[in-house]
């Protein structure tokens, strides 16, 4: 056997003409194929219209050259995106947040506050243990790396007195440490330097003096609700409002370093007059201000932000606050200081609580960012909406203005660029639904779906109040289906209706005589955890019962009852709800219209046991299903049940019995004794 590694020259030598040949051929293929090509097409015998065409765009592309493009370069996530835009949302999924644990998946609206609050709770306990203890958490699996998911730097390294100790207090936010190691270098003669003074000074006046409570770390006695902010945050979710409840103490830590400094700049008075603002020091506020102009010193824009949103604070008067607006916003161009979009989202802020003068002075405040080029936010918008629609009286049919908002805004994708931008769109569908203007909801809505605004939306709470608010509207303005393809679109994926918004559904399958949908509804009713609501279960029953409908119908309505009559037994180990005349009426009525006379009647015994009194409407119609099934002692015990509850039918159902069934001589007695019994004596 010979090996390719044996006589290597022959094997070069024989395969060398072949490499000539196909170098040769495929060089020259190309040219040949065009000439063939041609030469062909101008051949007219056998060759069509259409084939001549084909053959022309074909030495077209031929004829081409290939732009090979440039190298690209990607970001790490752009896979990542890619995948996660050829999918869109499932409708019928929970929020994406739980489905990494299907037990967790919130069935109801207590659920997932329950749920949610549970998942971030263990979240900051986690990051705190590993934030205490980050020898046991030194590997790093993930790639790329994901800085959060690493230990954090808590601790104190640095021991002695140095101004680099007193910056690493400062990141750590160590406020309490940070001053006494800051009085340790005065005590010691070092000098601090301006940058880390105004640091120290942030830090103090952002928290107020107090050391900030750590994520999953336990709260002390300063930073415990009291019982009356518990009840007042009970059953809604934590706002950053909640956590400022701080108050500006006289002669603090801040002001103690800012008069021993030597020096003071506009960043010292700025952190300063911030803080003060923002722990409801408002006057005093305004007196470090007049220091500042004492001095000789302008202010930077985000003091004047402050002080603009401080100015109805100190003012009683309208006219006075918008004269202290009006001074600031002067005081600013005679300093040269450029205004920016939050300065004038102080100023519409301001506006909402000067009366009168927000209407006259909201519009000129847009036209004048316009004309010095600051594109409003979602946050200027829903300043103006407040100044123009007041919640308590909003103006009916008058919405001109949001037209004229959502005209502008159509299409347009928004970042967040003020806290207060979460608010736009809850307050826009609100005048949407005080004005029923359905058409005006669905462009409030078509704008939460462009890009990414639904993150604008909010927390849970305020994209409850949202959704809660666009289905309201559509349940009292939309056809029922529309309304059904929107509640299957929205729940539970988005939404997790509240009583009134199923309330409101229920209304909206009466209106559209729809009623037959309704044990469907009672399925989802029970699901979303409201069969506890006593009104909504009664309201319910009497929809089901008010008319008579198809066999079938009746049929399903009389299952639905039975499973609401087991929520009244109090099953699945829940408290049961309180029995009422009502609910027991029209659970046997629907059970007497699906012919379930058995059972019908043993709800009859209920009244007696419960302490409640039937109508009289639902005994005649016992009377009737006892003649029908030809059933003359049970209509005696029906007159007599009706004799123990004292009710004036009583001689008329006992004149009807006797007149309508074959009684015996004894149950003719008892039936003729009950008659004369409830007759009115002379």
């Amino acid at each position: 056997m010979v090996y390719p590694s044996q006589k290597p020259s022959v094997c070069n030598n024989m395969a060398a003409p072949g490499r000539h040949v196909g170098h040769y051929i495929q060089r020259n293929s190309r040219f040949l194929i065009n000439n063939f090509e041609q030469l062909w097409g101008q051949r007219s015998f056998g060759w069509t219209s259409a084939l001549r065409q084909q053959a022309a765009e074909a030495n077209k592309e031929s004829t081409e050259t290939v732009v090979i493009p440039r190298k690209k370069t990607w970001s790490k996530e752009a896979v990542l995106e890619a995948l996660a835009s050829t999918v869109g949302r499932d409708h019928t999924a929970y929020p994406y947040q739980f489905q990494d644990d299907p037990y967790l998946s919130p069935r109801t609206s207590v659920e997932f506050k329950l749920y949610s609050l549970s998942q971030e709770s263990g979240r900051s306990a986690a990051k705190y243990f590993v934030n205490s203890n980050p020898k046991f958490f030194t590997k790093d699996f993930a790639e790329p790396h994901i800085p959060c998911l690493m230990p954090e730097t808590v601790s104190l390294r640095l021991e002695e007195v140095s101004e680099e100790a007193l910056k690493e207090r400062i990141n750590l936010r160590k406020v309490t440490a940070a001053v006494d190691m800051y009085d340790q270098l005065l005590q010691a003669g070092t000098a601090v330097s301006m940058e880390t003074t105004h640091d120290l000074l942030d830090l103090i006046c952002l928290y107020c003096d107090k050391d900030p409570v750590q994520d999953g770390g336990p709260q002390t006695e300063d930073t415990e609700a009291s019982g009356e902010e518990v009840k007042r945050r009970k059953g809604r979710a934590r706002w950053a409002s909640d956590f400022i409840k701080s108050t500006w103490k006289e002669n603090n830590n801040a002001e103690r370093i800012f008069n021993l400094l030597p020096e003071r700049d506009t960043r010292c008075y700025s952190a300063l007059i911030r803080g003060m603002v923002m722990h409801g020091a408002h006057a005093k506020a305004f007196s470090m201000y007049t220091d500042l102009l004492n001095n000789r010193l302008t202010a930077d824009v985000h003091t004047f932000n402050a002080l603009i949103s401080a100015a109805p604070d100190i003012k009683e008067n309208f006219n006075e606050r918008w004269d202290v607006i009006t001074e600031l916003l002067n005081q600013m161009n005679q300093q040269k200081v450029q205004p920016n979009l939050l300065t004038f989202n102080s100023v519409l802020k301001a506006l909402k609580r000067c009366g009168f003068l927000g209407k006259s002075q909201a519009l000129n405040t847009l036209n004048e960012m316009k004309a010095l080029g600051i594109a409003p936010s979602l946050a200027s918008f829903n300043h103006l909406l407040a100044i123009f629609f007041k919640a308590a009286s909003s103006n009916q049919g008058n919405t001109s203005l949001l037209q004229g908002v959502m005209s502008e805004l159509a299409g347009t994708s928004f970042t967040c660029q003020d806290p207060d931008d979460v608010l736009f769109f809850s307050s826009a569908m609100r005048i949407c639904l005080d004005n029923k203007d359905l058409e005006l909801g669905y462009k409030v809505q078509s704008l939460v779906e462009v890009g990414e605004n639904w993150r604008l939306l909010g927390d849970s709470y305020q994209q409850s109040i949202y959704y809660g608010r666009f289905f309201n509207l559509l349940c009292m303005m939309e056809h029922i289906d529309v309304v059904l393809k929107w509640y299957k679109r929205l729940i539970p994926s988005l939404y997790y209706p509240k009583s009134q918004g199923l309330r409101d559904l229920l209304q909206a399958l009466d209106t559209d005589s729809r009623l037959d949908l309704l044990p469907t509804i009672w399925k989802d009713i029970r699901s979303l955890g409201h069969d506890n609501k006593a009104d909504l279960v009664e309201e319910l029953l009497s929809l089901m019962a008010r008319d008579t409908h198809s066999p079938e119908v009746q049929e399903s309505f009389a299952a639905c009852a039975l499973d609401v009559k087991s929520v009244y037994d109090g099953d699945r180990g829940r408290p049961s709800l309180e029995w009422s005349a009502s609910s027991l009426s029209d659970i046997a009525s629907l059970l007497l219209r699906a012919n379930k006379t058995q059972q019908a009647w043993n709800m009859l015994q209920l009244f007696k046991s419960k302490n409640r009194v039937p109508h009289e409407g639902l005994l005649e119609d016992f009377l009737s299903v006892c003649h029908s099934d030809g059933s003359p002692q049970r209509a005696v015990e029906l007159v007599q049940l009706s004799a123990a509850f004292c009710l004036s039918a009583t001689p008329r159902l006992a004149k009807r019995t006797l007149a309508e069934f074959d009684l015996t001589e004894e149950q003719r007695a008892v039936l003729s004794e009950l008659e004369s019994a409830g007759e009115p004596s002379d």
